[in-house]
């Protein structure tokens, strides 16, 4: 088997030095290569960044594994014990040895070492899943007695390295620059520290190792330590393991411990940058020492429990949630009734305008971050988008026309749906980007990546209380933080990214400290926590949760999440999971009414949610007085004008009242109805600019002696017929204020009628949401993929059989045959059925290797397997080179 294809070269990336055939695998390649189908499969869907595009072999497969942009997202999807396993192994002794130096210790003696570093029973019993967990990720590869953590990851973790370790001793030397000891100053520290002398550097730091990893002698080395030594390097033991001295005049106790390495000159200071010369650092197996072996000073092997703060019934949660359910579709619902009839603008940056913003904030009567989380739900649901016109707007999709012909539960379910596994982030709203613009809603910056893992795993941790438990939020922020310590860090990152600044790498951090070499960020916890807030407040005013506990009738969506992945679902089994969720909600709703009580001071009060057809006409004829849980509507001399400028009669009103009132129709309000249908109409406007036309003309006569229309310019053009400068739609407003009931008409003097235009944007799809890394993969993609990168690998890694060619092949190159060996050669697979090689050049001229099993050759053309490529494919023979027998095993 090649080196070039196996991986196995000393210069292969993780490859394991000195390492021979019988002790394991050499490289992470080869670890790949003997794992089974299932654990590949489980590799890629572990880490779905893996497949973009699908790998060619397992050579190229640990290679893009090894990637830093890999290793990092990989890094953030480790629970807190299970990443200081990673950070442990990073920082174990032997896991950076010395260059060109082979370890020492044996694997029992590694393993040792590893559980002095995460001590305790609770870490033993979590170690070895811990460990499978990094090996399936492929962070980790070797035999299972000596674990290897892949060398992006160990340099992520140890620059700096979130245990407070500095670099081991070889390691500080050899960065030290013009600090460095020379071998002399080596030999000195030897006999300092009371060891003898040897004959190069690299013997003399081995020693000095080997003292510091000797706990007996290292005891003895520090009780002879004068007063303030010990000190001195308690300071620097948890971390940062950098401090600054006066080199050239220092203490006594720092003296001592310069002169016998305890601590090392740097040159430089802790962040990497030049000068500080009195710069020093505790070198790592000094500070283990120190620690008593332990990599950190907390350890969590385990999860902290997620506390209940209050107990409630689970019928009074789910009534609860259920009545906010009702509550956010009609708010949805609302929402895009006012902007179907007038549709705010876009900005010319995108986003909705303040002041719009504003308006709607004032129409729904909601504070305006709680309008900007409507508007956002609406609009990851679907249900709005902008029309693309020249003058953009706002408007609803086709897709509201469907929304709302369905029942209230279904209308909810698609709600939430959409909710769940949202990235846009209303909470942003109003903040500022970091080139200083304002995050508009609808407008660009609101994706956070993390969000939907955030919110679909703080719905998880409640769905694991008992029915009716609602939990202590900073419990459930210290589980979810315990969970994914990384998660957030690159997506703050880019959050507060200037201007300028190369794409992952905050200001004044050290390549990697952004990603996973700092730790756990502030950024990231910041991110996280605020996410955690905002997706517990949106889920108790959507309706997901009812006095801050979980709704039973959401369970199915949570179920639907975890047979389908993390943040992604395929779309059937979301559509099952809102039918699912639809069911189960709907007899928590109460029934739609169709009746109100109409009272004699012209209000009429719904006890409940209305049926569509009837709270929309409702709202035409009345006016929304208050809401709650009973809507409050008043009748006034506009509102029933409104109701007829849309073509209605004082007959169908009548009749509308009497059919949907449980108690008859007061007579104030049929007063009212007809002494507004009595002078609608009777007044008619058109342009003229604009005219104002009536039989009455002692009405006329009034109106040119009102004051009020004094503005208006009224002159009498015949008996029955005014015209004014006024635009016919200034002069109607003005008329009605002045308490007339004019009616516009058209240039054929018909009545027009006022109905409202539904302004409707094209079909739009609901905005993708914007994950940190590509979506979970599926079975059947996950099987294809293995099959391909297996097919690549055998066609990497397989010996050929060479047969004599007639024109020798170029080193390295497809097998050259002439036309009639080719055509005996497939022919004799054909019927032997035995794959064979085969050089081929397509007609961009590109030439590649194949291996293919033929089943048929006639006309010109043979037609066979691909192993490559896994499917059948016919090639032309003119452009096939050559042709080889596979040679067997």
């Amino acid at each position: 088997m090649s080196s070039e294809h196996n991986g196995g070269s000393s210069s292969q990336p993780d490859a394991a030095p000195g390492a021979s055939a019988s002790s394991g695998p050499r490289t992470l390649a080869e670890d790949l290569r003997a794992r089974d189908d299932s654990a590949l499969a489980a590799l890629l869907r572990a880490r779905p960044d893996l497949l973009s595009p699908v790998p060619g072999d397992l050579t190229q497969l640990a290679t893009r594994a090894g990637t830093r942009a890999s290793v990092v997202r990989a890094l953030e999807h480790l629970d807190r014990f299970t990443l200081q396993t990673a950070e442990a192994l990073a920082v174990a002794p032997g896991a950076t040895p010395p260059h060109g130096a082979v370890p020492q210790e044996g694997a029992a003696a590694a393993e040792a070492a590893l559980a002095r570093l995460l001590p305790g029973a609770e870490a033993a019993a979590r170690l070895r899943p811990a460990l499978a967990e990094l090996r399936a990720r492929a962070l980790v590869w070797g035999p299972p007695e000596r674990p290897r953590l892949v060398r992006t990851a160990r340099e992520l973790l140890t620059s700096p390295s979130p245990t407070g370790l500095g670099p081991t001793l070889a390691e500080a030397v050899a960065a030290a620059g013009p600090a460095k000891p020379a071998p002399s100053r080596l030999q000195e520290m030897l006999a300092a520290a009371g060891l003898p002398g040897t004959h190069d550097p690299v013997s003399a730091l081995a020693a000095l190792t080997a003292l510091f990893d000797d706990p007996d002698r290292m005891t003895e080395l520090l009780a002879g330590a004068p007063e303030g030594a010990e000190a001195v390097l308690r300071k620097l033991e948890w971390g940062p393991p950098y401090g600054t001295i006066d080199l050239e005049a220092p203490p006594p106790s720092v003296r001592w411990l310069l002169d016998r390495a305890l601590l090392v000159p740097t040159g430089a200071e802790p962040g990497g940058g030049s000068g500080a010369p009195g710069s020093v650092v505790l070198p790592r197996e000094v500070a283990l020492h120190l620690r008593g072996g332990r990599a950190h000073r907390v350890l969590e092997p385990t999860a902290p429990q997620v506390e209940v703060a209050r107990t409630y019934e689970p019928t009074t949660v789910d009534a609860t949630a259920a009545g906010q359910a009702m509550t956010a579709v009609a708010t949805v619902e609302e929402l895009l009734g006012l902007w179907e009839a007038e549709p705010p603008p876009v900005l010319r940056a995108g986003g909705l305008g303040v002041r719009d913003l504003k308006r709607t904030a004032a129409a729904l009567d909601v504070s305006e971050p709680a309008a900007a989380g409507w508007i956002e739900l609406a609009y990851v649901a679907g249900l709005v988008a902008s029309d693309d016109e020249a003058d953009e707007v706002y408007a609803p999709t086709p897709a509201y026309d469907e929304w709302l012909r369905a029942a209230p539960a279904e209308r909810w379910a698609a709600l939430a749906a959409a909710w769940y596994a949202a990235t846009r982030t209303a909470g942003l709203v109003g903040e500022r980007d970091p080139r200083g613009r304002n995050l508009a809603p609808l407008g660009p910056g609101l994706d956070r990546g993390p969000a939907p893992e955030v919110r679909q795993r703080a719905l998880a941790r409640l769905a694991e209380l008992a029915p009716g438990s609602a939990p202590d939020r900073d419990t459930l922020r210290d589980r979810l933080r315990w969970e994914r310590p990384l998660l957030g860090n690159r997506a703050a990152a880019r959050a507060a990214q200037p201007a300028g600044q190369p794409s992952g790498q905050p200001p004044g951090q050290p390549p990697g400290a952004a990603a996973a070499g700092a730790g756990e960020g502030d950024g990231g916890r910041q991110l996280r926590s605020r996410l955690l807030d905002w997706a517990l407040d949106e889920a108790e005013t959507l309706g997901v949760t009812g006095r801050g506990a979980l709704a039973s009738y959401v369970r199915p969506l949570l179920v639907a999440e975890q047979d389908g992945g993390a943040a992604h679902r395929a779309p059937g089994a979301t559509d099952e999971a809102v039918r699912a969720v639809a069911a189960k909600l709907a007899p928590h709703l109460p029934e739609p009414l169709t009746e109100v009580l109409l009272q004699a001071d012209l209000t009429a009060v719904a006890p409940g949610p209305l049926e569509r057809e009837l709270a929309a006409f409702l709202a035409v004829l009345a006016d929304v007085e208050s809401k709650g849980g009973a809507t409050v509507y008043r009748f006034t001399p506009g509102s029933v004008r409104r109701a007829l400028d849309t073509g209605r009669t004082a007959a169908d009103l009548h009749t509308f009242l009497a059919q949907h009132s449980s108690t008859p129709v007061p007579q104030p309000l049929t007063y009212l109805v007809d002494d507004v249908a009595r002078r609608h109409g009777q007044v008619r406007v058109g342009a003229a600019s604009s005219y104002v036309r009536c039989d009455d003309d002692a009405l006329l006569t009034e109106l040119l002696a009102d004051r009020r229309s004094a503005p208006l310019r009224l002159r009498r053009l015949a008996p029955t017929v005014l015209a004014s400068p006024a635009p016919p739609d200034q002069l109607l407003a003005r008329l009605r204020e002045a308490g007339y009931a004019p009616a516009a008409e058209s240039a054929e003097g018909d009545v027009l009628l006022a109905r409202p235009d539904a302004h409707r944007a094209p079909p739009r799809t609901p905005p993708e949401p914007v994950p940190e890394g590509p979506p979970p993969p599926d079975g059947s993609l996950l099987a294809a993929a293995v099959r391909a990168v297996r097919a690549g690998d055998h066609a990497a890694t397989l010996a050929h059989k060479p047969k004599a060619p007639t024109t020798a092949p170029p080193e390295g190159g497809p097998p050259r045959t002439v036309m009639a060996e080719t055509l005996a050669t497939m022919q004799s697979a054909t019927l032997s059925g035995t794959p064979v090689w085969i050089g081929y050049v397509n007609a961009d001229g590109a030439a590649s290797q194949r291996v293919i099993a033929p089943v048929k050759v006639e006309g010109g053309f043979v037609t066979g397997y691909d192993h490559t490529a896994e499917e059948v494919r016919t090639y032309p023979l003119h452009r096939i080179t050559g042709v080889a027998e596979v040679a067997e095993g």
